[in-house]
């Protein structure tokens, strides 16, 4: 970190200064406290669990160019798509302009680096994987580059614990699966043929009612489950539950291969939206030039909270 920046994270209430230990820094409370954290390199992995009530969201950056089509997208699949903000203007990486109704860009987001604020970053050129898992892309950031803020299911989780109902992967301390589907998007210019992509975590039946109840306010965070069910797995087009194709395979409670319980009412795989959607949708589209996103799993965590974007029903 340098001294310029340094000292002006000293300056803000709650900062992560390079200097302290890891051990400091075991507990990340705030938004702003997990994104100084990741800056200088301190929080390096998945941010499920971490700041609970705080708003966690996908990052995609795109050219300047795509930007119209991306909204159009976004408006069009609002479940596995919610926007909740974007680079204040074009080449913006410090501050966001809200897509929320009622909270401005700084109440979203405040200090930030979006170059460097998720522990984690992916880089495509012309479409092609040239980076993965990267801590930074302030070398293939430009001008030109747009970022866009989609809502993450991370964000429920908290409530979902809160509730007596911990998602597994966070027990396991491991990244939640995430599988493509056959469910088709609703296209948008540039961006064709793409599906949803959604997470899975698993549950008893008996739960699922209560499940949805606790979700169903996360409208902006991909809100109550999609499907559920055994039979959900072949409905969605997953070919092996075992095999995600982004994140963590899922287990068993013993650790054991998770798909040996097929049938099991206490073990049932429950699917939401899934905000890495949108990044599989750009892939799809074959767009040219250098786009960026978050590692999946690796969040960006925001300055609002629960609270600020829950729909009441």
């Amino acid at each position: 970190m340098s001294t310029a920046v340094q000292s002006q994270s000293a300056q803000i209430p709650g900062a992560i200064l390079e200097s302290e230990s890891l051990e400091t820094t075991n507990k990340l409370e705030t938004g702003l406290q997990v994104r100084q954290a990741s800056r200088i390199g301190l929080q390096a992995s998945t941010t499920s669990g971490l700041a609970e009530t705080y708003i966690q969201a996908n990052l995609i950056i795109l050219p300047s160019r795509y930007a119209s089509d991306f909204r159009t997208l976004c408006a069009r699949n609002p479940v596995p798509c919610p926007l909740i903000a974007e680079s204040e203007s074009v080449g913006r990486w410090d501050a966001v302009k809200s897509w929320i109704t009622g909270l401005n860009g700084s109440s979203v987001l405040g200090e930030v680096d979006l170059r460097r604020d998720t522990p984690k970053y992916m880089v495509f050129k012309d479409s092609k994987l040239v980076k993965s898992h990267c801590d930074d892309i302030t070398a293939d950031w430009t001008e030109d580059h747009i970022a866009f803020l989609i809502g993450c299911s991370f964000s429920f989780e908290s409530a979902l614990s809160n509730a007596s109902l911990p998602p597994r992967h966070a027990l396991m301390k491991r990244t939640v699966p995430m599988y493509r589907t056959n469910i088709p998007l609703c296209p948008a210019g540039a961006f064709q043929g793409g599906t949803y992509v959604v997470s899975m975590r698993p549950y008893k039946r008996s739960d699922i009612e209560k499940i949805r109840s606790i979700t169903r306010g996360f409208g902006m965070t991909h809100g109550e489950p999609i499907a559920w069910g055994w039979d959900a797995v072949e409905r969605l087009g997953i070919k092996d539950i075992d095999v995600p194709d982004w994140g963590s395979a899922p287990l068993s409670l013993d650790g054991s291969r998770y798909g040996a319980l097929y049938g099991d009412d206490d073990h049932i795989p429950v699917f939401w939206g899934c905000g890495v959607t949108p990044q599989e949708a750009v892939m799809r589209a074959d767009l040219e030039g250098t786009i960026m996103g978050h590692a999946p799993g690796h969040m960006l965590v925001l300055d609002c909270r629960d609270w600020d974007i829950m729909t009441k029903f």
